[in-house]
């Protein structure tokens, strides 16, 4: 998966380049440490993250999406994602939004995901 496209616009950015990147490694850390219970691959590299937004506050906001509509861990899933985010000491607020557009295909995987799943 691109990196580039879960990453905020640090030109914007009142928070400096080197301290954007280590949060956003941080980011990326813990919601790779969220998985998709049916699926043995985290939700990061399943592509079910559409965007991070980091306020000047270091607040963050997540858009993030399931496999299916009727996943069975809906209404759980949200709630993983923020209690993982917000474990970073620098992180002041989590907002987990979820959202059903674009709809998620198996495209939006990483390599990784793939390889692990055996689907080359």
């Amino acid at each position: 998966m691109d990196d580039a496209a879960q990453i905020p616009d640090s030109t914007v950015s009142a928070i400096p380049q080197a301290e954007l990147d280590a949060l956003t490694d941080r980011l990326i850390e813990q919601l790779k440490s969220v998985f998709d219970p049916e699926i043995p691959v985290d939700i990061y590299e399943l592509g079910l993250i559409y965007k991070v937004d980091v306020s000047d506050e270091k607040a963050v906001v997540i858009d993030m999406t399931l496999t299916a509509p009727g996943c069975p861990v809906a209404g759980e899933m949200p709630e993983w994602v923020h209690d993982a985010v917000v474990k970073i000491p620098e992180v002041t607020s989590c907002k987990v939004n979820l959202v059903f557009e674009p709809p998620w295909d198996p495209s939006l995987m990483s390599d990784e995901a793939k390889l692990e799943l055996n689907m080359f």
